[in-house]
């Protein structure tokens, strides 16, 4: 549910495109806003400076106010809107629990015009304001046409109604809350239970008591099932005489109005949060596990590249000594071959002539014995 407000922006901006128009427009257009609420702009060409609008808005089911119109209350809260620009008109058109009939002559001109407007604009949010401000504000009443103890179902948004309980010396305020997923029940839940702790603290005693149970409470026994099914629990505010009076009424109707959508904007506000957080989370420890991961690719290079340096010295070391012995063989090839001896020329055939033995022969001859 989207916050309540006050002004309904596409009811202004066609005010407002009538208000500044040069020339008279014909115009009869329906518009559709939450909550059920239907509005119907009327403009003659014949007769511009009178414009009709009609609202067509969600009243109490139950209860005291009429359900087929608007209460005095609620009528004389819409005439002190702009008194001088806005009649209402009686009976309001079929289908429809206010008409209103616009003046543009009579709105200012200049920059008050806008201001005028958007007055106008935030009629159906006085309709409905004034409605629980008024059973509000006889808190204290004793009158015996008021039902003591009798639930009203206050209905502004068809899939979100609340109860209004009036009881001695204080009005009960019962929302039946309803999640669409689990994650939110168990948020709203942390939410709830941390509402009535904060509430009954001494900071906080002039708030309303706020209190939350996962069935409905006693007050609310008769009801149909329908609206007693919720998986979110139940809230309730006691409102007292104190909490309504001055400017603190308007305060308590608009808190209560938006109960809904302050609700469900935490818990949408909450959910982002942990699901950043645990981005956040999952986030760094990626993080370390990358820097692991680099850590351990370095620690392997390094193993490897002292793997590769042994065995290059290794390598090295085993290659010296064959170098050496290869070296040493050439050394000792070389020597043999110079020898260091003497030359003396004639020698070689002194040694030939003189210096070789004789060959003798045997005038004997040998029989090889068998």
């Amino acid at each position: 549910m989207a916050c309540f407000e006050r002004v309904s922006p596409a009811l202004k901006e066609i005010l407002l495109k009538l208000y500044r128009a040069e020339k008279p427009l014909e115009i009869d257009h329906h518009m559709y806003e939450f909550g059920s609420v239907e509005y119907l702009v009327q403009s003659s060409a014949a007769d511009p400076q009178h414009n009709y609008l009609s609202i067509s808005t969600p009243l109490l089911s139950q209860g005291a106010l009429l359900s087929d119109g608007l209460s005095s209350y609620t009528t004389q809260m819409v005439k002190q809107v702009c008194s001088d620009a806005v009649e209402v008109v009686e009976p309001a058109k079929e289908g429809y629990q206010l008409t209103l009939k616009l003046n543009f002559a009579k709105v200012p001109r200049g920059k008050d015009c806008e201001k005028v407007i958007t007055q106008i604009s935030s009629v159906q949010a006085v309709i409905l304001s004034s409605q629980l401000k008024e059973m509000l504000r006889n808190v204290n009443s004793q009158d015996p046409s008021q039902r003591m103890n009798k639930p009203i179902k206050l209905v502004y948004h068809p899939r979100e109604p609340f109860y209004v309980i009036r009881q001695p010396q204080k009005i009960t305020a019962v929302f039946p809350m309803r999640f669409k997923e689990h994650s939110d029940v168990i948020i709203a839940t942390a939410f709830f239970q941390e509402l009535m702790d904060v509430g009954s603290s001494e900071k906080w005693a002039k708030a309303p008591p706020c209190t939350w149970s996962p069935i409905p409470p006693p007050e609310l026994r008769g009801e149909t099932l329908e609206d007693l099914s919720t998986n979110g629990g139940f809230v309730s505010f006691d409102i007292s005489s104190h909490h309504v009076e001055g400017k603190k009424l308007d305060k308590t109707v608009w808190s209560l109005l938006n109960f809904y959508a302050y609700v469900k904007n935490h818990v949408k506000c909450t959910r982002g949060f942990i699901q950043r957080r645990m981005q956040k989370r999952l986030e760094s420890l990626v993080e370390v596990l990358h820097k692991e991961k680099l850590e351990e690719n370095g620690a392997v290079k390094k193993v490897k590249a002292y793997a590769e340096c042994s065995y290059v010295g290794k390598l090295v070391r085993l290659s010296k000594p064959k170098n050496f012995k290869r070296r040493c063989r050439d050394l000792t090839r070389k020597i043999k071959q110079i020898r260091f001896r003497i030359k003396i020329h004639g020698f070689r055939r002194f040694r030939r002539r003189w210096l070789t033995f004789p060959k003798f022969s045997s005038p004997l001859g040998y029989t090889k014995l068998e």
